[in-house]
Order: structure tokens, then C-alpha cells, then sequence
């Protein structure tokens, strides 16, 4: 996953015809540490689908507060600058449950495309 350090560089990302999946974390965050064993296998298996970019929430707040980021991890999809969406939720993701927003994403990105 590719760390964003600065705005620009999100908007860069973000503005790729290829999906970006934006990760916002922190490094005190429980259940950002818990998707960590499994993300690499994630990311790899949609590498030709998806781009991977990860945040941290409190190294870019004013971001994060014009994305309305609360809870963490929060997972955004973006194509081309523009939100395919989100999965957040005040649970623990799991891995099936970040693969079927994932494939939701790719679906997404396919319609907007047509």
C-alpha cells in the first residue's frame, strides 16, 4: 500500500483512471493492526483491478475532515477523482467483508465507465 503524505499526492492518486482504494488509519488504531496480516494478500489479489493508497488520519486531519472520516479504518473508492464508496463501520472488518466491498468497487468503477 502506497503511504500518502501529503494532500496533493491523495489527489493525485485518487485522480487515476484505475480505481484507488484510499485506507485511512492511524497507528493507534486496534482494528487498523487486525487487517494488517491480510491486507498484503488483499492488495495482491486485486493489483490488476485496484490501486492501494493508505492515510493517516492524523497526519493529514484537514483532509480527513473534508472527507468526513470518523471512524477508522475507513476504506474510500475513487475513480478518476470521483467516490464509487465507502465501507465504514463501527465493527472490525474482516477480510471477506473488505473483499465484497472491494468487488463492489470494481463493479462500480465498470458502470461508471460505460
Amino acid at each position: 500500500m502506497e503511504p500518502i503524505k501529503t494532500e496533493q499526492a491523495f489527489y493525485e492518486a485518487i485522480a487515476q483512471d484505475k480505481p484507488t482504494i484510499a485506507v485511512f488509519k492511524t497507528t493507534w488504531c486496534k482494528d487498523c493492526h487486525y487487517i494488517e496480516p491480510f491486507m498484503p494478500d488483499v492488495e495482491k489479489a486485486y493489483a490488476d483491478r485496484l490501486t492501494f493508497i493508505q492515510l493517516d488520519r492524523d497526519e493529514l486531519p484537514d483532509l480527513c475532515e473534508k472527507y468526513n472520516i470518523l471512524g477508522i479504518p475507513s476504506f474510500i473508492g475513487f475513480r478518476q477523482s470521483e467516490e464509487l464508496g465507502r465501507f465504514v463501520s463501527k465493527l472490525r472488518k474482516t477480510r471477506e467483508e473488505i473483499e465484497q466491498y472491494l468487488d463492489q468497487i470494481v463493479e462500480a468503477s465498470k458502470a461508471s465507465t460505460k
